[in-house]
């Protein structure tokens, strides 16, 4: 008998009740309980996001929240800063040349995160400079950027900041509030542990004078229209009612938790999964690695496309590969939303006996020790 395993930055395991809020008969986006959902869905986001500002969402994925950012802030012919370092901070380069925005990019090796000297010096040499788009977590490479280091730097200028937080929020700090964060995106499959399909977006009272002034093309994704209607408890358009009672479900969770809570359990699962990619003697790939995930870079003489099948057909173990430049050069193991400390185990154990089965020299047992020693001294500081 296999069963399966999922460790990917996205699609993420669902709680059961959330699947269950699925199985139940559907009901009218209209109606005068679907106005409960979406205003305690609404409410309870704000949680999640650290913000008292309005968040809003969208029937579509992440690049819809990320594409809407970029039509309803902007106008033609407008100068931002984009950091590109991996293949999301490259989707924001393309969505803004998309809209016929012009770019100015921060080109970032993949792996490393962004030096916010580079961003500060970009912001004087540029003071027309509109928007800085950044991600929290790099999802092609596991790395995590300074946000808040970020934010110290457009906070006292008109220039906004705009943040992909697609796969990491829930997982690595992100207090939109606190740090003086413009605009947050994200989604619900990823630490929302919700399946894919809904995308969202919470913004400051200086983004939102900013999109008064936007004459970018948009309808389907314009925000004003979504906002509004969201503080009635509706929608401009049908709205994916099913995942949003799948949705509920989760934010209890993490209410429940506790965001503080949610983050530092997210905090303990990366470090035990980063200490047994050591014990087991191969490099992390991500210079400063985020709690989303953790990615590995492996020896020459293994092929990662072939590993990750190897283990997903074989195993049951799902893995997510490296894209574009890094495909077949390392594996990621995801670590966020319905994770606990059982699951690390059942990633690492995976992980090494499938190293064995590929000829790689490993101590099996070294990574799954080195995971229960910080698991142990977690579990003492409570």
């Amino acid at each position: 008998m296999k069963k399966s395993y999922l460790f990917t930055p996205g699609p993420t395991p669902i709680p059961p009740e959330a699947l269950l809020a699925m199985a139940q008969p559907i009901d009218y986006h209209r109606s005068e309980d679907a106005v409960a959902l979406i205003k305690d869905v609404l409410e309870k986001l704000k949680h999640v996001f650290q913000t008292e500002n309005n968040v809003l969402f969208l029937t579509s994925s992440g690049t819809g929240a990320m594409d809407g950012a970029v039509a309803n802030l902007l106008c033609q012919g407008d100068k931002v800063l984009v950091v590109r370092s991996g293949k999301f901070g490259e989707r924001w380069a393309e969505i803004c040349e998309a809209y016929g925005v012009e770019i100015i990019p921060i080109d970032v090796k993949w792996g490393d995160s962004v030096a916010p000297e580079i961003v500060e010096t970009q912001l004087t040499e540029n003071p027309d400079v509109k928007a800085v788009f950044a991600t929290l977590c790099e999802t092609s490479t596991g790395a995590l950027h300074d946000i808040k280091a970020l934010a110290r730097l457009t906070q006292s200028s008109p220039t906004l900041l705009v943040v992909d937080a697609v796969s990491a929020l829930g997982a690595d700090d992100l207090q939109m509030d606190n740090w003086g964060v413009d605009v947050v995106v994200s989604c619900s499959q990823k630490g929302l542990m919700t399946p894919p399909g809904l995308a969202f977006a919470a913004l400051n009272e200086r983004a939102w004078e900013a999109t008064e002034r936007s004459n970018l093309s948009k309808y389907y994704f314009d925000f004003r229209k979504a906002h509004q209607r969201g503080l009635e408890g509706s929608v401009p358009y049908t709205p994916a009612i099913t995942l949003l009672t799948a949705l509920q479900c989760a934010l209890n969770h993490i209410c429940t938790e506790g965001i503080r809570n949610t983050i530092s359990r997210h905090n303990c699962i990366a470090i035990a999964t980063r200490n047994a990619v050591k014990a087991i003697g191969l490099p992390l790939f991500a210079s400063s690695p985020a709690n989303t995930l953790t990615s590995i870079r492996l020896p020459e003489e293994i092929d990662g496309k072939a590993f990750v099948k190897m283990m997903r057909e074989k195993h049951g173990i799902t893995y997510a590969g490296g894209q574009g430049e890094l495909s077949g050069k390392i594996v990621r193991i995801a670590h966020l939303g319905w994770m606990n400390e059982s699951d690390v185990i059942v990633a690492i154990s995976a992980f090494e006996r499938g190293l064995a089965e590929v000829g790689y020299d490993i101590s099996l047992g070294a990574g799954v020790a080195a995971a229960q020693e910080v698991f142990a001294k977690f579990s003492n500081q409570e």
